[in-house]
């Protein structure tokens, strides 16, 4: 049976598209149909037998889709393979790489153990939304990380009403709020004051942004939640961003909803490692202590 792949590559490094050029090469050796993003070719040397593809079914019928670069590239890997239900794989490429299972030093193993099947696929909770406006849908998306609802002018606080489960729960004065996924704690949310969630913890996040409340606190809900974010008709546009990738503007008066999503991101793990050395590896925590020894 013939096995294939994608590859998601940030192309504007030119140490991405060597490694991807390799990653390409190894794979096809080992006789894999490779394709790869059609407004990528141009920035890869690519070996005989990658096939360009384009459009939402890219990843239709592939085995993995390898994502190349930061979680930027890990992001956009994922509007490809979420549809089609296929297994992705982050090589960190980038600085942080928090979404990614590999990193640079391990790449050429990393494919020996995807070529011999040596491998497993966890399911990442997703989120999805819909912005309505007068009784019409203006915005309908999904995302991994977080959707976000911010002010739209700079000078303006955001006024926004908050409903948990069909129930009122307070109104921001505000900068925004963020609604994310355990997988999205370590991200905006994060940065936001929002705590640190393990992955494997099924629950959604409500974190408000610089709210003038006396309640401003994050608040962690069941995953069966559904939040709903009113733009209080007095105050000024809104912008929803999904994943710091996809963003419409919301005129004063539209209603967020945010949900758990129909489909979750199906991520490759390879060798089992614990959450807490992900987190001390990407933040640098100090675990040895300001003395300089460990318990």
């Amino acid at each position: 049976m013939s096995r294939s792949a994608l590859l998601v590559t940030h192309t504007g490094r030119r140490q991405s598209t060597q490694h991807a050029q390799t990653v390409a090469q190894d794979l096809v050796a080992n006789g894999f149909e490779v394709r790869v993003v059609a407004e990528e070719v141009d920035d890869l040397e690519l070996p005989p037998g990658v096939t360009p593809v384009d459009g939402p079914d890219a990843a239709d019928g592939v085995e993995i889709v390898f994502a190349l670069g930061g979680d930027g590239t890990f992001l956009r890997a994922a509007e490809l393979a979420r549809p089609v239900k296929a297994p992705l794989l982050g090589i960190n490429l980038g600085k942080v790489g928090f979404l990614a299972e590999v990193e640079l030093h391990t790449i050429d193993q990393t494919v020996k153990d995807i070529v011999a099947g040596d491998y497993t696929v966890d399911e990442r909770l997703t989120l999805d939304v819909r912005a309505e406006y007068d009784g019409r849908l203006i915005a309908e998306s999904w995302a991994l990380n977080e959707v976000s609802v911010e002010k739209g002018q700079r000078a303006q606080m955001l006024e926004l009403l908050v409903d948990v489960d069909g129930r009122p729960l307070s109104r921001y004065g505000c900068d925004g709020v963020v609604c994310a996924t355990p997988t999205g704690s370590t991200a905006y949310a994060f940065s936001a004051g929002g705590p640190v969630v393990w992955p494997e913890v099924e629950a959604l996040l409500l974190v408000p942004i610089s709210a003038h409340a006396l309640f401003s606190k994050p608040i962690v809900t069941a995953p069966t939640s559904t939040f709903v974010l009113t733009v209080d008709p007095y105050t000024s546009f809104a912008t929803m961003c999904c994943d710091g990738r996809r963003t419409w503007d919301l005129p004063p008066g539209a209603q967020v909803t945010v949900q758990r999503g129909d489909l979750p991101v199906r991520l490759v793990r390879l060798a089992p490692r614990p959450f807490t050395d992900t987190l001390v590896a990407k933040f640098h925590l100090p675990v040895e202590g300001w003395r300089g020894g460990r318990r």
